[in-house]
């Protein structure tokens, strides 16, 4: 029989939990239906103008953090497709039909989607669905469409270039130098201008020219070598990690820049990389390595130097548990697994025995009984569980916002609060070329300059 005690517990050191007798279903202790009731803080990058050439995912993510926080971010697409997520193939499990919400069409990517019913009212029915890659992570921007391999398109990204305090850009190093948008070109239009560049690995080196996937430097960064279990193949982790943090590199390194240049009055040239972040972020794994010459390993969910420490299985799905230290549960009475170094020296015996244990009950059964003991411990849940998770009802993560294509959709919001409030989401995540006309007009084009930009296809 599988006792567990609590050696020295001290209440309260994980969230107090109960649960409904349906299987599924778990109540939390209820603390707020909402976050706190703060004032909030003036969004801090108002009126600060962000230029945006990126595409994909990595660049992406650091501007639309910026916007989040105020910044009028221009995102300058290419004139037909755009970026590149805006018809990014449909994953393997969706069904083929796009989803139709509210008569407008979405997708969860472009693969030549059948024609479709959209709004009588869609302001731009020539467009394919939109993409719910591209919504993921484009709130909060403005769209606009510019060819500026032509002339007349690179004078407006100058005039841009020239009205911008950031311009981020995730092109092959030399490329935009190249056409004539390099630091060195921009910073004699704006001395002022940060210029910050998202590549797979940096400006410099042997691999400066490679081009970086997200895929490719979690394997060459030593990411995939440590995902997975022992005895199988390196695993990718689910979502594109090294891009999101790269974009979490980014976005931190273009504040500071900010304030730097609250010193200084001068420009700066942000270098940023796939490979970098993902060493970076190897964190511990790195440590040991560069101190102790320790090699690490795959342990799947499980920890080299803990147990008990890993998923484990019950009738009905999967639970994690993470006994940290050794005042958090053992065996009762058996000196193998009194202590972590025993559990730890017993690790196969021991994982046996919890396992064929919990394989006897369902996981809500399980997640009943650890309630109180002090034991790190959750549930393994699929997206819709996370999404109807209490705390993520509670907190809102989910905020809907009114797209003028595809009517009223669901994003995932803004992370972080100040004062109790969350930067507000106050653009949909925007159509192809959606505000062109309106950004040239700032820039001082007239509608029949903008006209004729777009009868040649410049716009």
């Amino acid at each position: 029989m599988l006792r567990l005690r609590l050696a020295n517990a001290r209440p309260g050191r994980v969230p107090p939990r109960l649960y409904g007798p349906t299987v599924g279903t778990r109540f939390y202790q209820h603390v707020s239906s909402a976050p706190a009731d703060g004032e909030g803080i003036p969004p801090p990058l108002r009126g600060v103008r962000i230029l945006d050439l990126t595409r994909v995912l990595a660049g992406p993510t650091a501007t639309m953090l910026l916007a989040d926080l105020g910044a009028d971010v221009i995102k300058v697409e290419e004139v037909t497709r755009g970026d590149d997520t805006r018809a990014y193939p449909k994953h393997s499990n969706a069904s083929r039909s796009p989803i139709d919400l509210n008569h407008v069409v979405i997708s969860s990517g472009s693969w030549n989607p059948p024609s479709a019913p959209l709004a009588a009212d869609d302001p731009a029915p020539h467009l394919p669905p939109e993409s719910a890659y591209f919504l993921a992570v484009n709130r909060n921007k403005r769209s606009i469409t510019v060819n500026f391999k032509d002339p007349a398109g690179l004078d407006i990204l100058r005039k841009l270039v020239e009205k911008s305090d950031v311009l981020v850009e995730n092109y092959i190093p030399g490329k935009l130098a190249s056409m004539g948008l390099g630091w060195d070109d921009c910073k004699k239009w704006n001395p002022r201008l940060i210029y910050a560049s998202i590549t797979g690995y940096g400006q410099t080196g042997p691999f400066r020219k490679a081009a970086g996937y997200d895929v490719i430097i979690e394997g060459e960064a030593g990411l995939m070598h440590i995902t997975g279990e022992p005895d199988r193949p390196p695993s990718k982790v689910g979502v594109a990690v090294t891009d999101v943090a790269t974009g979490l590199y980014a976005h931190g390194a273009i504040m500071a820049a900010l304030l730097s240049r609250q010193q200084t009055g001068q420009g700066i040239w942000i270098d940023v990389n796939l490979f970098e972040s993902q060493i970076a972020g190897l964190a511990n794994i790195a440590s040991n390595y560069l101190i102790a010459g320790k090699e690490a390993g795959r342990h799947g969910t499980a920890h080299p130097s803990i147990v008990p420490y890993q998923v484990f299985a019950c009738k009905d799905g999967y639970i994690m548990i993470g006994a940290g230290n050794d005042r958090q549960p053992e065996l009762v009475e058996d000196a193998r697994f009194a202590t972590n170094a025993a559990r730890v020296a017993n690790r196969d015996t021991l994982v046996q025995i919890i396992t064929d244990k919990l394989l006897q009950e369902d996981r809500e059964h399980w997640l009943q009984k650890f309630t109180g003991l002090g034991v790190p411990f959750g549930p393994i849940n699929n997206i819709e569980q996370t999404f109807e998770h209490p705390q993520a009802k509670a907190r809102g993560v989910v905020v809907d916002v009114e797209h003028p294509r595809a009517g009223k959709v669901k994003l995932v919001g803004p992370a972080v609060t100040y004062n109790g409030k969350k930067m507000p989401v106050d653009r949909a995540p925007p159509y192809l070329s959606q505000h062109t006309d309106e950004v040239l007009g700032e820039l001082g084009y007239n509608s029949e300059e903008i006209a004729e930009l777009r009868k040649q296809r410049v716009i």
